[in-house]
This record gives structure tokens, C-alpha cells and sequence, in this order.
């Protein structure tokens, strides 16, 4: 089992950048592939961001390129999502996400990741 929180979400003006947190306990944080979901008001829960137990291999949504970051340090056990540039679009609910992930892979279909957090709400005003 992996436990995860996410944080850091809040209310801010479009153009402005937040940085989201997920905090893991339980099994070997460090194996896994993390990654970052969003849904907003009447939508589906969709990919953001995706990135390898490593690392070293990254994926983003086209929505996000160029604004948004992925990251982690597995001595922390934590994992981040920076986001810079954002947009009244960008406004939803944010879910960090793990799945073991061997051979470093990248994974951005929601349906294959086990844990999730509570998810933590961005609103960008216009």
C-alpha cells in the first residue's frame, strides 16, 4: 500500500504559478511512477503530468507543455508538479497518483494507476 497527500493548491490570478506537493508513506516510494490527474466541474479526470521512478523520463498533456513541471526526490518521498503560466482553464481539482512503475516507465492512463491522494483545488481567476 502507498498513501499519498497532495497540497499546496489555492487560489491565484491567471498568470501566477502554484507548486503542488504529494507527500508518500508506505512501500518503496522510490519504485513507483508518479503522476498528476485534474478534474474540473462536469469533466473527466485527466492527465497532466507523468514522472518515472527514476526520474529521468517525463510526460505532459499538451495543455500543460511549457508550463507546467514534474519532479520528485525519492529521499523526500515526495513528488511535485510546478506550475507557471497558468490559465482560468487550468482551474480544477488535482490529484497526485502512483503506480509501480518497472522499467522506468512513464504512465499517463488514469485506469492504471492504484493510489491516488485527496486531491488538493487550483482556481485561476481571470
Amino acid at each position: 500500500q502507498v498513501q499519498l497527500v497532495d497540497s499546496g493548491g489555492g487560489l491565484v490570478q491567471a498568470g501566477g504559478s502554484l507548486r503542488l506537493s504529494c507527500a508518500a508513506s508506505g512501500r518503496t516510494f522510490s519504485s513507483y511512477c508518479m503522476g498528476w490527474f485534474r478534474q474540473a466541474p462536469g469533466k473527466e479526470r485527466e492527465f497532466v503530468a507523468a514522472i518515472s521512478w527514476r526520474g529521468d523520463r517525463t510526460r505532459y498533456a499538451d495543455s500543460v507543455k511549457g508550463r507546467f513541471t514534474i519532479s520528485r526526490d525519492n529521499a523526500k518521498n515526495t513528488a511535485y508538479l510546478q506550475m507557471s503560466s497558468l490559465k482560468p482553464e487550468d482551474t480544477a481539482v488535482y490529484f497526485c497518483a502512483a503506480t509501480p512503475g518497472p522499467m522506468n516507465i512513464v504512465v499517463s492512463t488514469t485506469t492504471l494507476y492504484n493510489y491516488w491522494g485527496q486531491g488538493t483545488q487550483v482556481t485561476v481567476s481571470s
